[in-house]
């Protein structure tokens, strides 16, 4: 799992680097964003991955990794915005923003390393478009939950469905060679 852990790590710090630099082109006016709106643009990403993953003809040139990266960084943003709640103005400086994404993806990312020991890293059998049906999945419960006002009965709750998407996401660009 030690290589896990620094794939886990290299993956990261592109998506944390992208983040990082939107943080700074246009503060964090993701803020404003209420879950149901963030949970949509992971919806549309993964349904892009899908989609290229289906589809021989692409007409923007964009791949996969992209996709991916934003499935994460949106995900991140989501767990920031359960703990703050939703603001009417941008709030956070890109110092404030950095330190809560890295506190969710220590958090996510522990949650991982417990399920990867429990798992026997059971992903690495996986291929990349399981892992994006999984992806869709998870969405399709959040999107359920969102619809429940956030009640459950004996489900877990949204925000392990986020990480669970984080994780995915990551082991998907390992797979594809992001790791390097």
């Amino acid at each position: 799992m030690q290589d896990t852990s620094k794939q886990y790590d290299a993956i990261i710090a592109k998506s944390r680097a992208l983040f990082v630099n939107k943080m700074t082109d246009y503060g964090s006016a993701w803020r404003i964003l209420r879950l149901p709106s963030l949970t949509d643009q992971i919806f549309i990403k993964a349904q892009r991955i899908r989609g290229l993953q289906q589809n021989a003809e692409r007409k923007v040139d964009e791949g996969e990794v992209s996709e991916f990266i934003g499935i994460i960084n949106y995900c991140a943003m989501a767990l920031i915005q359960l703990d703050k709640g939703v603001v009417e103005q941008p709030d956070l400086n890109t110092e404030e923003a950095t330190e809560l994404y890295d506190e969710k993806i220590a958090i996510t990312k522990q949650l991982m390393m417990n399920k990867n020991h429990d798992y026997g890293e059971a992903w690495r059998d996986m291929r990349v478009s399981s892992l994006t049906d999984l992806i869709l999945q998870k969405l399709l419960r959040v999107k359920q939950i969102e619809d429940n006002a956030g009640k459950t009965i004996v489900s877990e709750g949204i925000d392990a469905n986020y990480q669970d998407m984080i994780n995915y996401a990551v082991f998907a660009m390992i797979h594809l060679g992001e790791a390097e």
